[in-house]
C-alpha cells in the first residue's frame, strides 16, 4: 500500500501514524469543534494525498482557508519545497477583484437548477418554467441583459414574466457568472491535482452554493468518464444541511446525496468537513467509510458518531471530549486499527486562522 505518514501515533513517540492511501476510494468524514486544529490537520492529510499519489483532488473552500494551498512555509526544507511547488494546483477566487476569479456559466446549469436560481416552480409557475427551458442562447457568449430582452421582446406572455422576474431578483447580474468567459469547470474536467473554489466571498448569499452546484451538477453528469476526484467539501454544513431552506439548497443536497450513493463507483469520493455530525444530511453521513474525529465535547455529538460509524470503539470516541489542539482519532477502512494520532506538521500555508483579541502593550 501507499502509506500517508500524518504524525505520530499519541502516547508513543517516534511511531508514525499512517494512513492507506488506496483507501481514499471511499467517502470520509471529518469532524471537531471550534478551536480543535480540525482544518489544520485537514491541510496535513490533503498535502500527503497530493505528494505520495497521483489523486486529483478539488476543495470545495467557504473560508479562504486553502488558497495559499500553492504557498509552502518558509520552514520547509527546500527539497520538499521544490517538491511541492511542482505539484500542479489552481486556485480561484470569488469576487469582483480576483485575478483568477471563480466564474461557472448560466447556461451550462441543468434546467432544474436553472430554474432553483430563479425561484421557479415546475409546477406552480408551469408556464414560465417552460419559457425557461425553450429558452436557446449560447453558452460562450451569453448575456444576461440580452436574455431579458430577448424575452420581452418575444411578446409572449409567459416570456415577459419570466424577464421580469429575472430582472427583479437581479441574479443574472452576479459577478459568479462567466459572460462568456470560461468555467471552472472545464479547468477541474482536466484533472488538476488540486484545484480550490473559494465559494465564501461573493456578495450575495445564493452564490456560494449556485457555484457549488454548477461543480457538482457537472461532475455527477460526466461520472461515465470515470475519472477519479477526491472532492472535499470544507464546513460541509453548508451544503449538504439536513434541513435545505431553498430551491437551490434543495437540488444541491439531491447531487450531493447522489454522489455519496454512488460516486464510488465512478470515481467521485467525498470528504467532508464540519463541526458536527447533526449537521450533515444523515443520506450522506451514513455512506462514510472513514472517521477522522478531533475534539468534540458535546455527549449528543459523540454518541451520534458512536451510533453511525460503529468501526470506531466507543471508548476512544468518547475520549475525544479530552483530545488537546492537534489530536485526532482516525478509523475505518483508511487505517489497520483505529488509533489516536497527534497531527504533523504543514507545508503549505494556512490562509485562514483565528482573530486575537487586542491585548493593551505592557508598560
Amino acid at each position: 500500500m501507499t502509506a500517508l505518514q500524518i504524525g505520530e501515533v499519541s502516547g508513543i513517540p517516534g511511531t508514525p501514524a499512517l494512513l492507506d492511501a488506496s483507501k481514499f476510494n471511499r467517502h470520509t468524514f471529518w469532524c471537531g469543534q471550534s478551536g480543535s486544529g480540525k482544518t489544520y490537520a485537514l491541510g496535513v492529510v490533503l498535502e500527503q494525498l497530493l505528494l505520495e499519489t497521483e489523486l486529483p483532488t478539488l476543495i470545495l473552500d467557504p473560508n479562504a482557508d486553502f488558497v495559499r494551498l500553492h504557498e509552502s512555509r518558509a520552514s520547509v526544507a527546500p527539497d520538499a519545497a521544490q517538491r511541492w511547488r511542482e505539484i500542479d494546483t489552481r486556485v480561484f477566487r470569488s469576487g469582483a477583484s480576483s485575478d483568477a476569479p471563480l466564474h461557472v456559466r448560466y447556461l451550462d446549469l441543468s434546467p432544474a437548477a436553472k430554474a432553483a436560481v430563479l425561484r421557479i416552480d415546475p409546477i406552480a409557475d408551469a408556464e414560465e418554467y417552460n419559457a425557461l427551458l425553450h429558452f436557446e442562447g449560447d453558452a460562450g457568449t451569453f448575456d444576461g441583459a440580452r436574455m431579458v430582452a430577448a424575452l420581452r421582446s418575444s411578446g409572449d406572455a409567459a416570456r415577459m414574466r419570466l424577464a421580469n422576474r429575472i430582472e427583479n431578483l437581479q441574479v443574472l447580474e452576479w459577478d459568479l457568472w462567466s459572460r462568456g468567459d470560461a468555467s471552472v469547470t472545464d479547468v477541474i474536467a482536466e484533472r488538476p491535482r488540486a484545484t480550490v473554489l473559494d465559494i465564501g466571498g461573493f456578495d450575495h448569499p445564493d452564490e456560494s452554493r449556485v457555484a457549488a452546484l454548477a461543480v457538482i451538477e457537472r461532475l455527477w453528469a460526466e461520472r461515465e468518464s470515470r475519472q477519479p476526484l477526491l472532492i472535499v467539501i470544507d464546513e460541509a454544513h453548508n451544503l449538504a444541511s439536513p434541513e435545505p431552506r431553498t430551491a437551490v439548497e434543495r437540488e444541491l443536497l439531491a447531487r450531493l446525496t447522489q454522489i455519496a450513493a454512488e460516486g464510488r463507483k465512478f470515481g467521485l469520493w467525498l470528504f467532508l468537513s464540519t463541526q458536527r455530525p447533526t449537521k450533515i444530511h444523515p443520506n450522506i453521513l451514513s455512506q462514510c467509510d472513514n472517521l477522522g474525529l478531533m475534539r468534540v465535547n458535546a455527549p449528543r455529538d459523540l454518541a451520534e458518531i458512536a451510533a453511525v460509524f460503529g468501526f470506531a470503539p466507543e471508548e476512544l470516541v468518547a475520549r475525544a471530549q479530552e483530545f488537546r489542539q492537534g489530536q485526532a482519532l482516525f478509523a475505518g477502512g483508511f487505517i489497520d486499527q483505529a488509533t489516536i494520532v497527534q497531527m504533523g506538521e504543514r507545508l503549505s500555508e494556512e490562509a485562514g486562522g483565528d482573530v486575537r483579541v487586542p491585548l493593551k502593550a505592557s508598560a
